[in-house]
């Protein structure tokens, strides 16, 4: 149901443009290409760093959602400078303030994320031990004011100012964790600890990813504003990671690795499509969840093309630490 807090979000990644300008995020993910493994021997550790730099930008986006500060300043601080290293800073609105909840709902699966994203980072900490590396610099302010000004509503969008807000803000992240976690699980080489525990964060993010789109299907009653942008935003996803065209087709037909929230047409027990189904599930025409590989993810976090040899943007406007970036 559009209403005047939702509308200012019509026209989100509304051209090619302002998707290569503003990236639309991910995160928490990890994955590997034949890039990155030309270039240098990746190990478990590296795989896991790169999915520590994410886990740190979706605990930032849900705790400073949830709470009001960054994870470092909870109750239980959360460490963003490790072994030694120098952590960056989170780019925020001036005048920033966590998202004032309307629904309690909603106020509460933000704060489970956000407690669960934080675990995350603790524990891919700990897995790491002396080999973690630090939080990058993360931008959660001019990044969405790139979205907003390139897609021509405004100089500012706040995914933190309400309900409707935050919930499109943790969509562009959510579903990109998913195809992550499953792009890197049949490269991981230690099938004894380090796989096990991958595929335990997938499933958790799945549960994320599957909580959000629900949430966002249910307050559009399957037909509003908020779920036409859901499909803005995984046709952009689709499209940053890849660029020439995606070779897979979704569950409604479409050639992308991605589908947003919508309503469609589907044959039950060999009668003609006549069923109605929606697409809280984001999967492939054979009902199974995508898989990118990490130059993928970086084009979609740093709105960078997925054949650059240098990743850095959006949400990480100086790149990430560690070996793949």
């Amino acid at each position: 149901m559009a209403n005047p807090e939702t509308k200012q979000l019509d026209s989100i990644i509304s051209s090619r443009r302002a998707l290569l300008a503003i990236g639309g995020a991910a995160l928490a993910g990890l994955a590997f290409t034949p890039k990155a493994d030309a270039q240098a021997a990746i190990t478990d550790t590296d795989i896991l760093n790169f999915a520590l730099n994410l886990e740190y930008l979706e605990a930032q986006f849900y705790n400073l959602a949830a709470s009001g500060v960054t994870i470092d300043k909870l109750p239980t601080p959360i460490p963003v400078s490790v072994n030694g290293g120098t952590a960056g800073t989170v780019t925020l609105k001036p005048s920033f303030t966590k998202v004032t909840f309307t629904m309690p709902t909603i106020q509460a699966y933000a704060t489970e994320t956000a407690l669960e994203e934080g675990k995350h980072v603790s524990f891919l900490q700990g897995a790491l031990s002396t080999a973690a590396v630090s939080m990058p610099n993360i931008d959660l302010y001019n990044s969405f004011n790139a979205l907003a000004a390139v897609a021509g509503i405004g100089s500012a969008f706040d995914p933190f100012a309400n309900d409707a807000n935050f919930l499109i803000g943790a969509y562009i992240f959510e579903d990109v964790g998913v195809s992550a976690y499953h792009g890197a699980a049949g490269l991981i080489q230690d099938k004894k600890t380090i796989l096990p525990a991958a595929v335990g964060i997938h499933a958790v993010e799945a549960y994320h990813a599957g909580l959000i789109r629900t949430s966002i299907n249910a307050l559009d009653a399957g037909t509003g504003t908020l779920n036409t942008l859901t499909q803005k935003i995984s046709a952009a996803r689709s499209m940053l990671a890849n660029p020439s065209g995606a070779s897979t087709t979704t569950y409604t037909g479409t050639k992308a690795d991605d589908i947003g929230l919508t309503t469609t047409m589907v044959t039950l027990n060999g009668s003609s499509a006549s069923v109605a189904s929606s697409t809280i599930v984001d999967c492939d025409s054979n009902s199974i969840g995508w898989g990118r590989t990490t130059s993928q993810i970086l084009a979609i976090v740093t709105g960078t093309d997925p054949s650059a040899t240098i990743h850095k943007g959006v949400f990480f406007p100086s790149g990430l630490n560690g070996t793949i970036k």
